[in-house]
């Protein structure tokens, strides 16, 4: 059986114009395309596909089974003034595809390091800044540009040409219409668009799809009902949320997340 599973490994597939730094480590069946250029402290698991031209310039983990399109740049320094030099990280889940001429910075001293999460989907010319943070299942349509310290949580989809402003967070299952401009946080499971953005109800399609249950999908919009349409103070909302809505974990999820918002929530 040793035997066996020594035969079967595949060796990482370099092509003969790349250059991989010797410090770089690269898991089985790993392919690099031309012209590509691999870094230092660079960790890139099985199966996943580099293509021609990409730069992973430092201390950069990418995952399993990932996809990384022509012309993408991952790993390169923070574009941030208070930027000094100190040694941080990024790291990119499995299953993660990054299309054309996406880039992606490595953290500050703030927090230390950028993450994406597993099965993200960052489409063609998206930027990452510095210390931000995306969840699983996350999709940035094209063009979509991130200040430092931004929190995307699980399965949000963020649409094409939109800005969102250092610090912001967009919550779980939300959709955000494309060219919106995010300057404050976005509640999960919700629907936000325009510039200025503004609420446009629950994202229905996207929790059907997710199958959510019906009593969830009823909660939730009770819960938005008193928090988004009622004229109470969004503290006395929240109060009355937990004492009217059943504490369901996704009612608790958008109750937290509401009350915990430094930037205020887009409304």
């Amino acid at each position: 059986m040793k035997e066996l599973a020594t035969h079967q490994r595949k060796d990482p597939v370099v092509h003969p114009s790349a250059i991989v730094h010797p410090l770089a480590t690269l898991g089985e069946g790993v392919e690099v395309g031309p012209w590509a250029i691999i870094g230092p402290d660079v960790v890139v698991g099985a199966r996943t596909e580099i293509g021609p031209r990409v730069l992973i310039e430092k201390d950069t983990t990418v995952g399993e089974d990932c996809r990384i399109a022509n012309g993408a740049v991952l790993g390169t320094d923070p574009q941030d003034t208070k930027y000094r030099g100190e040694r941080s990280f990024l790291t990119v889940g499995d299953r993660t595809v990054i299309r054309e001429f996406a880039t992606l910075n490595r953290g500050t001293a703030a927090v230390g390091r950028t993450t994406v999460g597993n099965d993200c989907l960052l489409m063609s010319y998206t930027h990452v800044a510095h210390d931000c943070r995306l969840d699983d299942h996350v999709i940035l349509s094209n063009a979509v540009n991130m200040a430092g310290h931004v929190h995307i949580e699980e399965w949000a989809i963020i649409g094409g040409l939109t800005p969102i402003h250092q610090f912001a967070r967009i919550g779980a299952h939300a959709f955000v219409g494309g060219g919106s401009r995010i300057a404050q946080d976005v509640a999960p499971y919700c629907r936000v668009a325009g510039s200025p953005p503004r609420l446009f109800g629950l994202n229905t399609v996207g929790m059907e799809r997710r199958e959510f249950s019906v009593e969830v999908r009823v909660a939730l919009k009770q819960a938005y009902r008193i928090l988004f349409k009622s004229k109470a103070v969004l503290s006395k909302a929240l109060e009355r949320v937990e004492e009217e809505v059943a504490p369901l974990p996704e009612v608790r999820h958008l109750v937290e997340f509401v009350r915990t918002s430094e930037r205020g929530i887009t409304m």
